[in-house]
């Protein structure tokens, strides 16, 4: 029988409140399971890192959110969330599964990770600094999402446009030249990126976990990120 690929999930908390519990959706472990890895939740501890990074096929960055470093964001700018123990035990797995070109899956909170570790910058809200932005920070808006033509990702997709789920305030608006643009919402906020240097380093703003497994063409993400972890030797 083939071993199935394991994938590494970061750990959300419920930073809302008080930080002191980790809170992370199902949905992520169940859309990694259906694709056929297996799914294990990391906590925030260090000494866990390196095993980690040996270990593991490839890495998921999941929603939430948390204080990243002032210098992520434009000039004049900062985070407006509170700090959390998960930025460097995140950061540390994130480098380490690129430094080894293992692969990185980015969701929300996770894209704007991998975005800025590759040079982009960002703001802590999108609808007061983008001219013309629909409000991204709304859990029962859909909205749509132009996929980039000749990218990895359209690869993926098969398709050009189509409706995501979006929880985002913050957002990535300046690109560096190691990162490429995948796809952009109708207001042309940036919605998701790839890594062309990397066998696979993608993130995505919407949610695909929650998005219908069968029928939805952004779903599709977690088969094409389980199978580049299942072509690791």
């Amino acid at each position: 029988m083939k071993r199935k690929s394991t994938i590494a999930v970061i750990m959300d908390e419920n930073t809302s409140d008080d930080g002191s519990r980790y809170d992370t959706s199902k949905s992520y472990f169940t859309a990694v399971s259906r694709a056929g890895a297996f799914p294990f939740g990391i906590p925030y501890v260090p000494e866990l890192v390196d095993q980690v990074v040996e270990e593991f096929d490839g890495f998921l960055s999941v929603g939430g959110r948390i204080n990243f470093p002032k210098d992520w964001y434009v000039e004049g700018d900062r985070s407006k969330y509170r700090p959390s123990d998960r930025l460097s035990v995140e950061l540390a797995l994130m480098e380490g599964f690129l430094a080894r070109n293992k692969p990185v899956l980015g969701i929300c909170n996770g894209m704007q990770m991998l975005a800025c570790l590759n040079g982009c910058r960002m703001v802590s809200d999108v609808h007061s600094s983008w001219p013309g932005a629909i409000n991204h920070d709304r859990g029962n808006l859909l909205h749509d999402v132009h996929i980039q033509a000749g990218t990895r990702m359209a690869d993926i997709f098969n398709a050009e446009t189509f409706g995501v789920n979006t929880f985002h305030r913050e957002a990535i608006v300046e690109i560096s030249s190691n990162v490429v643009v995948t796809a952009r919402g109708s207001d042309g906020v940036v919605e998701a990126i790839e890594v062309p240097s990397q066998s696979f380093a993608m993130g995505l703003q919407w949610h695909p976990e929650l998005l219908d497994a069968e029928a939805h063409p952004g779903s599709r993400i977690f088969d094409a990120f389980v199978e580049a972890a299942s072509l690791r030797p």
